[in-house]
Protein backbone atom coordinates (compact mmCIF):
# COMPACT_ATOMS: atom_id res chain seq x y z
CA UNK A 1 0.00 0.00 0.00
CA UNK A 2 1.27 3.60 -0.85
CA UNK A 3 1.37 5.85 2.22
CA UNK A 4 1.21 8.94 0.22
CA UNK A 5 -1.80 11.18 -0.31
CA UNK A 6 -3.12 9.93 3.20
CA UNK A 7 -5.77 11.99 4.99
CA UNK A 8 -5.36 11.82 8.54
CA UNK A 9 -8.09 13.26 11.00
CA UNK A 10 -6.39 14.60 13.89
CA UNK A 11 -8.38 15.75 17.02
CA UNK A 12 -7.10 18.19 20.12
CA UNK A 13 -7.44 20.92 22.19
CA UNK A 14 -8.30 24.24 21.48
CA UNK A 15 -7.26 25.87 24.02
CA UNK A 16 -4.36 28.55 25.43
CA UNK A 17 -1.98 28.61 27.71
CA UNK A 18 -0.94 25.20 27.35
CA UNK A 19 2.71 23.88 28.65
CA UNK A 20 4.90 23.86 25.55
CA UNK A 21 5.51 19.98 25.60
CA UNK A 22 2.10 19.45 24.47
CA UNK A 23 2.33 22.28 21.78
CA UNK A 24 5.89 21.11 20.20
CA UNK A 25 4.89 17.79 19.94
CA UNK A 26 1.56 18.47 17.96
CA UNK A 27 3.66 20.92 15.87
CA UNK A 28 5.84 17.79 15.05
CA UNK A 29 3.08 15.60 14.09
CA UNK A 30 2.31 17.95 11.71
CA UNK A 31 5.27 17.86 10.28
CA UNK A 32 5.93 14.66 9.87
CA UNK A 33 2.63 13.89 8.29
CA UNK A 34 3.69 16.47 5.78
CA UNK A 35 7.18 14.83 4.80
CA UNK A 36 4.83 11.93 4.17
CA UNK A 37 2.89 13.67 1.76
CA UNK A 38 -0.22 13.45 4.07
CA UNK A 39 -2.59 16.04 4.72
CA UNK A 40 -3.94 16.76 8.19
CA UNK A 41 -7.65 17.18 8.89
CA UNK A 42 -8.69 18.79 11.91
CA UNK A 43 -11.46 20.78 13.60
CA UNK A 44 -9.96 24.03 11.85
CA UNK A 45 -9.65 25.70 15.45
CA UNK A 46 -7.04 29.17 15.65
CA UNK A 47 -5.56 28.21 19.11
CA UNK A 48 -3.45 25.24 21.03
CA UNK A 49 -3.16 22.09 19.14
CA UNK A 50 -5.17 22.59 16.48
CA UNK A 51 -3.55 25.03 15.68
CA UNK A 52 0.18 23.58 16.30
CA UNK A 53 -0.47 20.73 14.01
CA UNK A 54 -1.67 22.57 11.34
CA UNK A 55 1.34 25.20 11.96
CA UNK A 56 3.34 22.41 11.39
CA UNK A 57 2.08 20.55 8.19
CA UNK A 58 1.67 23.88 6.76
CA UNK A 59 5.10 24.76 7.45
CA UNK A 60 7.18 21.59 6.03
CA UNK A 61 5.24 22.24 2.48
CA UNK A 62 1.90 19.92 3.64
CA UNK A 63 -2.01 20.77 3.76
CA UNK A 64 -4.02 21.48 6.66
CA UNK A 65 -8.13 21.40 5.87
CA UNK A 66 -10.03 21.87 8.66
CA UNK A 67 -13.67 21.32 9.26
CA UNK A 68 -16.19 23.16 11.69
CA UNK A 69 -19.92 24.17 12.30
CA UNK A 70 -20.85 27.44 10.61
CA UNK A 71 -21.54 28.97 14.57
CA UNK A 72 -17.79 28.47 15.46
CA UNK A 73 -16.86 30.24 12.18
CA UNK A 74 -19.21 32.86 12.99
CA UNK A 75 -18.19 33.21 16.65
CA UNK A 76 -14.17 33.73 14.67
CA UNK A 77 -12.72 30.54 15.93
CA UNK A 78 -11.53 29.12 12.59
CA UNK A 79 -8.04 29.55 11.77
CA UNK A 80 -7.89 31.17 8.38
CA UNK A 81 -4.33 29.86 7.70
CA UNK A 82 -5.53 26.71 7.05
CA UNK A 83 -5.05 25.40 3.20
CA UNK A 84 -9.10 24.41 3.07
CA UNK A 85 -12.29 25.18 5.45
CA UNK A 86 -15.02 23.31 5.32
CA UNK A 87 -17.96 24.20 7.23
CA UNK A 88 -20.92 21.84 8.37
CA UNK A 89 -24.20 22.92 9.76
CA UNK A 90 -23.55 21.59 13.45
CA UNK A 91 -20.61 19.58 16.02
CA UNK A 92 -22.22 15.90 14.45
CA UNK A 93 -22.04 16.93 11.05
CA UNK A 94 -18.15 18.09 11.65
CA UNK A 95 -17.29 14.29 12.80
CA UNK A 96 -19.60 12.45 10.44
CA UNK A 97 -17.08 14.53 7.60
CA UNK A 98 -14.28 13.95 9.64
CA UNK A 99 -14.85 10.17 9.80
CA UNK A 100 -15.91 9.81 6.51
CA UNK A 101 -12.66 11.74 4.45
CA UNK A 102 -10.25 10.29 6.01
CA UNK A 103 -8.18 7.06 6.80
CA UNK A 104 -7.39 7.24 10.26
CA UNK A 105 -7.14 8.94 13.51
CA UNK A 106 -4.42 10.50 16.02
CA UNK A 107 -5.46 12.36 19.04
CA UNK A 108 -3.66 14.68 21.02
CA UNK A 109 -4.04 15.47 24.71
CA UNK A 110 -7.39 17.74 24.97
CA UNK A 111 -10.42 18.72 27.56
CA UNK A 112 -13.94 16.90 27.23
CA UNK A 113 -14.25 18.06 23.32
CA UNK A 114 -11.62 16.19 22.22
CA UNK A 115 -11.98 13.20 24.50
CA UNK A 116 -15.94 13.28 23.30
CA UNK A 117 -14.40 13.08 19.30
CA UNK A 118 -11.96 10.23 20.55
CA UNK A 119 -14.19 7.84 22.59
CA UNK A 120 -16.91 8.33 19.85
CA UNK A 121 -14.16 7.24 17.01
CA UNK A 122 -13.33 4.21 19.18
CA UNK A 123 -16.87 3.29 19.09
CA UNK A 124 -17.53 3.28 16.17
CA UNK A 125 -14.53 1.15 15.44
CA UNK A 126 -15.98 -1.15 17.83
CA UNK A 127 -19.20 -1.45 15.62
CA UNK A 128 -17.16 -1.66 12.68
CA UNK A 129 -19.10 1.34 11.36
CA UNK A 130 -15.77 3.06 10.98
CA UNK A 131 -12.90 0.38 10.80
CA UNK A 132 -9.73 2.26 10.43
CA UNK A 133 -6.38 2.68 12.92
CA UNK A 134 -6.90 5.26 15.67
CA UNK A 135 -3.80 6.11 17.36
CA UNK A 136 -3.78 8.31 20.82
CA UNK A 137 -0.49 10.16 21.27
CA UNK A 138 0.04 10.05 24.90
CA UNK A 139 2.76 13.25 25.67
CA UNK A 140 3.92 13.23 29.04
CA UNK A 141 1.54 10.47 29.91
CA UNK A 142 -1.71 12.55 29.67
CA UNK A 143 -3.77 9.78 28.52
CA UNK A 144 -2.51 7.41 31.26
CA UNK A 145 -5.69 7.22 32.88
CA UNK A 146 -7.92 6.76 29.83
CA UNK A 147 -5.69 3.76 28.88
CA UNK A 148 -6.10 2.22 32.29
CA UNK A 149 -9.58 2.97 32.11
CA UNK A 150 -10.11 1.07 29.11
CA UNK A 151 -8.25 -2.05 30.66
CA UNK A 152 -10.38 -1.78 33.68
CA UNK A 153 -13.56 -2.09 30.91
CA UNK A 154 -11.82 -4.59 29.32
CA UNK A 155 -10.93 -6.89 32.82
CA UNK A 156 -14.51 -6.56 34.18
CA UNK A 157 -16.29 -7.53 31.37
CA UNK A 158 -17.62 -4.14 29.83
CA UNK A 159 -15.73 -4.52 26.60
CA UNK A 160 -14.15 -8.14 25.31
CA UNK A 161 -10.54 -8.74 25.47
CA UNK A 162 -10.27 -8.43 21.75
CA UNK A 163 -11.54 -4.88 21.95
CA UNK A 164 -7.65 -3.63 23.16
CA UNK A 165 -7.01 -3.56 19.28
CA UNK A 166 -9.48 -0.39 19.13
CA UNK A 167 -7.00 1.88 20.18
CA UNK A 168 -2.99 2.40 20.35
CA UNK A 169 -1.21 4.58 22.74
CA UNK A 170 2.21 5.69 21.92
CA UNK A 171 4.49 8.70 23.50
CA UNK A 172 5.84 10.37 20.71
CA UNK A 173 4.95 11.82 17.23
CA UNK A 174 7.42 9.30 15.17
CA UNK A 175 5.35 6.27 17.20
CA UNK A 176 2.13 7.20 16.16
CA UNK A 177 3.61 7.71 12.30
CA UNK A 178 4.90 4.03 12.56
CA UNK A 179 1.87 2.97 14.05
CA UNK A 180 -0.38 4.56 11.81
CA UNK A 181 1.14 3.30 8.78
CA UNK A 182 1.60 -0.09 10.58
CA UNK A 183 -2.03 -0.74 10.88
CA UNK A 184 -3.04 0.72 7.34
CA UNK A 185 -0.26 -1.82 5.98
CA UNK A 186 -1.82 -4.53 8.00
CA UNK A 187 -5.40 -3.16 6.66
CA UNK A 188 -7.46 -3.04 9.40
CA UNK A 189 -9.23 -6.15 10.80
CA UNK A 190 -12.82 -6.02 11.74
CA UNK A 191 -13.24 -5.72 15.47
CA UNK A 192 -15.09 -8.52 17.20
CA UNK A 193 -18.37 -7.07 18.07
CA UNK A 194 -20.03 -6.27 21.56
CA UNK A 195 -23.23 -8.72 21.15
Amino acid sequence: MSFENINICVFGASSRDLEQHYVDAAYKLGKLMAQRGWTCFNGAGCEGLMRAVSDGALDAGGEAIGVIPQFMVDNGWHYDRLTRIITTADMHERKLTLAQMTQAVIALPGGCGTMEELLEAITWRQLNLAPKPIVVLNTQGFYDHLAAMLTTAIDQGFMRKSHNRLVQFVSSPEQAIATVEKELQQSPQPIESKY
